[in-house]
């Protein structure tokens, strides 16, 4: 039973305080997915508020692409911030 609840720990992966210095080529292919799918229901999201009659509707429609609109713009703005320190640490190299 003890060895079965070490390998267990052991299988569920370290958490960081602090994001990684490089993001991996499976990150960044997250990372692209997740902007995808946050641009594609923002986009419906508009697109079926303007096909609706219905203002109760139409508001809700708008917010979830709003909603998802802040996601997209964190998501980059994360993003945004990781780029600029690998920049910076790789110019403190030189």
């Amino acid at each position: 039973m003890q060895q079965q609840s070490n390998m267990n720990t052991q299988n569920q992966g370290v958490l960081y305080q602090e994001p990684p210095a490089v993001i991996s080529t499976k990150d960044t292919m997250y990372l692209t997915d997740m902007l995808s799918w946050n641009l594609l229901a923002m986009k419906k999201a508009h697109f079926f508020a303007q096909q609706c009659h219905d203002p109760e509707i139409v508001s809700a429609l708008e917010s979830c692409g709003q909603m998802h609109q802040r996601h997209y713009e964190r998501i980059l703005s994360h993003l945004n911030v990781q780029n600029q320190t690998q920049q910076q640490s790789n110019n403190g190299m030189m």
